[in-house]
């Protein structure tokens, strides 16, 4: 009898092992650096006007690649200026991780930073039971809000902290990628438990027209090479199912029927294309830059 299916997120070395190899065959690291390079200078153009310290707020900050390129660019618009980089993330791993990056970096000396290892529910809580309402000029979540429980309730809170010039900034994947399909077709079928949910960019402009908030939307054309997944027996090839299905050992434990039509679904022109002998499944994102 096979074994029951079980998130993901169950197994956390697995989750992380599956992760990184989502970054190495995705261009997700790649699109999101163009998009900091080219069009995040004109997001942040007036964040910092006539303040002598900028204060962000990092939420998901994972192992600060993508933060330290968004500290860069403040930095290159705004020299010589303090800023305050408060980090919100579970997972002391990632933190570790973070600081090695920030102490192999050079031109730091004006950026403080500041760890906080928890989610931000449990940040949130903190601060309404502390009291304090710290206002931000910049707060960036970056792939972070399908590990919310109350989606509405935690972009609503966020939004409250920004300061009146400020910023807050939304990379989730796009409704228009391969995500989105899979997820509409099979959400039912894969184990998900309370840290997930399936929220792409058609879900938060919903919640933000009904909120009526005004923001910006950039499409981000992105993709992952899962030809490994139809490889019988490949480990990267598992790795990445249980990435995409957010199930653990995905290959093994999955009925038969679920697998074969999960395996079908991934060819299908909605989630990949076939290039040059390889399967390359629709990873788009998209941002929301969200006024005050």
């Amino acid at each position: 009898m096979a074994s029951p299916m079980r998130c993901l997120s169950t197994d956390p070395t697995r989750y992380f092992q599956s992760f990184c190899l989502f970054l190495a065959n995705s261009t997700e690291h790649q699109c999101m650096r163009e998009f900091m390079e080219e069009q995040l200078p004109a997001v942040i153009a007036s964040i910092g006007n006539g303040k002598s310290t900028i204060n962000i707020l990092s939420v998901g900050g994972g192992a600060g690649e993508i933060d330290l390129l968004i500290l860069s660019k403040v930095r290159d618009r705004y020299p010589g200026v303090t800023i305050n980089n408060d980090v919100i993330e579970p997972s002391a791993d990632q933190i570790l991780k973070y600081k090695e990056r920030v102490a192999e970096t050079s031109n730091l000396e004006n950026v403080k930073f500041t760890w906080h290892e928890e989610t931000a529910y449990e940040y949130e809580s903190r601060m309404n039971a502390e009291k304090k309402s710290k206002k931000w000029d910049f707060i960036h979540m970056i792939q972070m809000l399908y590990y919310v429980k109350d989606v509405p309730a935690t972009i609503q809170f966020f939004h409250s902290l920004l300061e009146p010039q400020a910023k807050l900034l939304i990379i989730l994947v796009s409704e228009f990628s391969g995500w989105k399909t899979l997820w509409k077709k099979y959400r039912s079928s894969f184990p998900l438990d309370d840290l997930c949910c399936y929220v792409s960019t058609a879900d938060i402009k919903r919640i933000l027209d009904s909120a009526r908030l005004k923001y910006q939307l950039h499409e981000l054309p992105s993709h992952m090479d899962i030809t490994s997944c139809f490889i019988e027996g490949n480990k990267d090839g598992e790795l990445l199912l249980d990435f995409l299905t957010e199930t653990c050992e995905f290959s093994k434990t999955a009925p038969p029927e679920l697998k074969r039509q999960v395996m079908e679904e991934l060819r299908k022109p909605e989630c990949s294309e076939e290039r040059d002998g390889k399967v390359l499944f629709n990873n788009n994102l998209s941002v929301i830059v969200i006024e005050p």
